[in-house]
């Protein structure tokens, strides 16, 4: 995936409520509510922080072309005759439009994740930002400092407090809905799910899932972000577990 992005207002990586102005090399220090008032643009006519979502583009209308019939006149004995010729119907060009793709390679942690039906990889990247989204649902991947003496199991339970703030804000309470080792694309690995409720907005279900390099790999850990709205409005609980098991190292 690629890591490079214009300047612009893009979701904070650590606040997905919030958006973070990029300079065009690292986040700034700049935070504002989506579709909020910002600093002035950059010099070289960068877009100003505007929300980073995907702008459509409008349909074109075509008109069709009535074609007329040629009409041939018989001389000689008879009556005239006239011919009619119809217009041929085009044929329409085939479909070039490319297959969903069914899994997410994130090339910079050297894994790949599976796209559960419904998911699509996010429109803009940048380190520690969000992977995959889905109506009230969002997955990210943060690569940590290496750390000889941390285990998995105690990077993701320091990871899931800032996970669930992150990505809610205003927790009122939680409870550990899940707590175990796993394995990770070949990895040792151990995940934390917390059931959050907020002072306002959606309730949701949070998990961090840390797991250490595979021997001869690079030293850096990564964790992995799970955000689910609650309820109707969220995704499957299953797609986490799904997108869990269906890491996969990239790595040759």
């Amino acid at each position: 995936m690629s890591r490079t992005l214009p300047p612009g207002w893009y979701p904070d990586p650590d606040a997905p409520h919030l958006e973070r102005w990029w300079d065009g090399t690292a986040w700034t220090d700049h935070r504002r509510a989506p579709e909020g008032p910002g600093p002035p643009r950059p010099a070289g006519g960068a877009s100003g922080r505007a929300k980073a979502v995907a702008l459509t583009a409008s349909g074109v209308v075509l008109v069709a072309a009535i074609v007329s019939g040629a009409f041939a006149l018989a001389r000689g004995e008879g009556d005239g005759v006239v011919a009619d010729t119809a217009p041929t119907p085009a044929t329409p060009p085939p479909s070039t439009a490319s297959p969903a793709p069914s899994r997410l390679v994130d090339e910079l942690d050297g894994i790949s994740l599976p796209l559960p039906d419904g998911w699509v990889p996010a429109k803009y990247v940048t380190s520690d930002n969000v992977v995959m989204t889905t109506d009230g649902g969002r997955v990210f991947t943060r690569t940590l400092p290496a750390n000889p003496g941390a285990s998995p199991a105690s990077l993701a339970k320091k990871d899931i407090p800032q996970a669930a703030d992150s990505a809610y804000g205003g927790i009122r309470s939680h409870r550990v809905v899940g707590s175990e080792r796993v394995a990770v694309a070949g990895c040792a690995g151990y995940l934390v799910r917390w059931r959050v409720r907020t002072a306002q907005g959606p309730d949701g279900y949070v998990q961090s899932l840390a797991f250490t390099p595979a021997p001869g790999g690079p030293p850096d850990a990564v964790v992995v972000r799970f955000a689910f709205d609650a309820g109707p409005d969220g995704p499957p609980l299953a797609d986490m577990d799904r997108i869990t098991d269906g890491i996969r190292s990239v790595r040759r």
